[in-house]
Formats: structure tokens, C-alpha cells, sequence
């Protein structure tokens, strides 16, 4: 049986595949950074706006259904792409297989943990909890 994939003979020893998955990671990041844009300006003329507004106020603002929809979609795409970031930097920097492991890891679970505190925080305030 011929193997007609892409991947080089060092990568079917080693079990790797073609460079797709880097492709969609480097698409990936485009996109997160693209949606960050508006997202990040939406945010900061948000927080103008609200400067000296009390918490009443401000979780008023957050109960809106597209205001949370908008925070929700930026904590989202944040976290998303400061681990693609991160995950690279950490890719091409630390080059011990065990402590690549580990941060690699270590990212990916503080991305999701913070991702997950920051939504339920938006969500309680949205949902009026």
C-alpha cells in the first residue's frame, strides 16, 4: 500500500501530520485579531461612556441582550487568541519536550478557567442573577 499523503518519511515516523493544522492555527489567529477590532473598540467607548457609572448602572448596561452578546463574543475571541498567541511563543521558545507539555497545558487550561470565570461573571450580571 502506498502512503500519496503530504506528510514527509521523518513525519510518518513520528506519527505527524501535513502542516494543515498549522495553517488553520495561523487562520485562526487572523480571524480572532480581525473580530478583536471592533470588538476592543466597542469596549473601550463603552467603558468612556460609563465612566462614573455605579454598579447599578453599569450592570444595567450589561443586562442588555446585544451588550452581552458583544462581551460574551469579545471574552471569547480574547482568550481564544491570547492562547494561539501564547501556545506559539511557547512552541518556538522552549524547546525541553516536558516543559513544552506542561506550559502548553498550563495555558490552555488558565485560557479556558479565566474564559469560563469571565462569562459566568457576564452572564449572572445579564441574566440578573
Amino acid at each position: 500500500m502506498t502512503d500519496n499523503s503530504m506528510r514527509t518519511p521523518i513525519g510518518r515516523v513520528r506519527g505527524l501530520g501535513s502542516a494543515k493544522a498549522g495553517l488553520h492555527h495561523w487562520w485562526m489567529q487572523r480571524i480572532t485579531a480581525i473580530a478583536l477590532i471592533p470588538l476592543t473598540l466597542w469596549f473601550v467607548a463603552s467603558l468612556i461612556s460609563l465612566a462614573g457609572a455605579g454598579f447599578e448602572e453599569t450592570a444595567a448596561w450589561l443586562g442588555s441582550p446585544f451588550v452581552a452578546i458583544l462581551m460574551v463574543s469579545l471574552i471569547i475571541a480574547t482568550f481564544y487568541h491570547a492562547a494561539l498567541g501564547l501556545q506559539v511563543v511557547i512552541e518556538d521558545y522552549v524547546h525541553h519536550e516536558g516543559a513544552k507539555l506542561v506550559l502548553l497545558l498550563g495555558v490552555k487550561l488558565l485560557a479556558a478557567l479565566l474564559a469560563i470565570a469571565a462569562l459566568f461573571a457576564v452572564l449572572k450580571l445579564a441574566f440578573g442573577g
